[in-house]
């Protein structure tokens, strides 16, 4: 019995110690781990504030970069309204066929300058501005169908207006509006 109670003087102090140690490295543990999970923090932290950095950064150099895009899609379908198009190309001396390729000619001539800023705008707006082109386009086809090509051109600049009259027809105006709507509600 002697030899149990000698074990039981050797077991319960390391038995203390050991449970001591195992706390000791338990809170110790804990606290690194509390650590390395705030240090883990701290960079995601830092990481989402470069990123909204950034963003914002992005945003202010590209807002102007988009609404000069939306200024330009405009001035074009300005530009290819049936009425300015007339008054712009229409010379004297010149005859139906010279106006009629002149005007088309410029209208594939601005889109072309201007197709790069779709990607600055949303798919409807840009397909609401292919569509008053191409509207555009239909009207001045149609206008010079039955048109001598040899007559002047003031026949078919004629024609267009009466038919833009008779006819109600605005190709640009509905675009242009759906743009500054556009604009309206996602910048300002």
């Amino acid at each position: 019995m002697e030899w149990l109670v000698t074990l039981i003087q050797i077991l319960f102090p390391a038995a203390i110690v050991l449970y001591a140690m195992y706390l000791t490295v338990r809170s110790f543990a804990q606290k690194e781990i509390r650590q390395l999970e705030y240090e883990r923090d701290i960079r995601l932290a830092q990481t989402q504030e470069r990123k909204m950095e950034l963003a914002l950064k992005n945003q202010a150099e590209v807002l102007p970069v988009r609404l000069q895009a939306y200024e330009r899609m405009i001035l074009f379908l300005e530009r290819i309204s049936p009425a300015q198009i007339v008054l712009r190309l229409n010379q004297d001396g010149m005859n139906v066929a010279v106006l009629h390729y002149l005007m088309l000619q410029d209208i594939r001539n601005e889109y072309g300058h201007n197709v790069s800023q779709q990607m600055y705008m949303s798919n409807e707006a840009w397909e609401s501005i292919k569509r008053a082109m191409e509207e555009t386009v239909v009207l001045i086809n149609q206008s010079a169908i039955g048109l001598d090509e040899e007559a002047p051109a003031t026949e078919l600049a004629m024609r267009i207006l009466v038919n833009v009259r008779e006819f109600d027809i605005n190709t640009s105006g509905g675009a242009i509006e759906f743009l500054k709507n556009e604009v309206k509600q996602n910048f300002f």
